[in-house]
């Protein structure tokens, strides 16, 4: 029986545990989408859910508390300006996890642990590899730009030290 098994110790010891977890849940809010084992998952959840409760309200002390368990600045300051406000009218379940299967090497549950409002990128191929090209071309007129500036200049100072040595030579005479 678990009465009173408050988590789920993961078969790790406390400090690997709660690094595991910090990284983790730095990690959702960085990229707002992970995979990951089901019991690392329900683990992690907690944590994320409880630090978007405080970042709901920017204030100095849920700041404070949130730097405790994320030591990243840049990821910090998302959860407050970004994570926050998106689940402003959100009573709760910040996140969810959709299964996707079993991990070849041990059969463990995988799983996606991702915000709610998670916007998937449903863009087709066709239209990426158009954006692509059209970024590369956009940087080759870029540098056939920059390369024909670089001659003009080049014929320029060119000009300039034929005439400093026809100056020269006419001073000599």
């Amino acid at each position: 029986m678990n009465h009173k098994m408050g988590f789920n110790p993961l078969s790790r010891t406390p400090a690997h545990r709660r690094a595991m977890s910090r990284n983790m849940v730095t990690s959702l809010f960085r990229f707002e989408r992970i995979t990951t084992t089901q019991s690392k998952a329900k683990e992690v959840r907690k944590s994320a859910e409880k630090l978007i409760t405080r970042a709901k309200e920017d204030s100095v002390h849920n700041r404070r508390e949130a730097a405790k368990f994320i030591s990243d600045e840049k990821i910090l300051n998302k959860l407050f300006t970004e994570i926050g406000p998106r689940m402003k009218e959100r009573a709760g379940g910040y996140t969810r996890i959709l299964k996707l299967g079993f991990r070849c090497g041990d059969a463990a549950d995988v799983v996606i642990l991702e915000l709610v409002d998670y916007k998937l990128d449903t863009s087709s191929e066709e239209e990426k590899a158009e954006k692509k090209a059209a970024k590369s071309a956009e940087k080759k007129s870029a540098e056939k730009k920059s390369a024909s500036e670089k001659k003009d200049a080049d014929k320029k100072t060119a000009g300039a030290k034929k005439t400093a040595k026809a100056d020269k030579a006419d001073s000599k005479k």
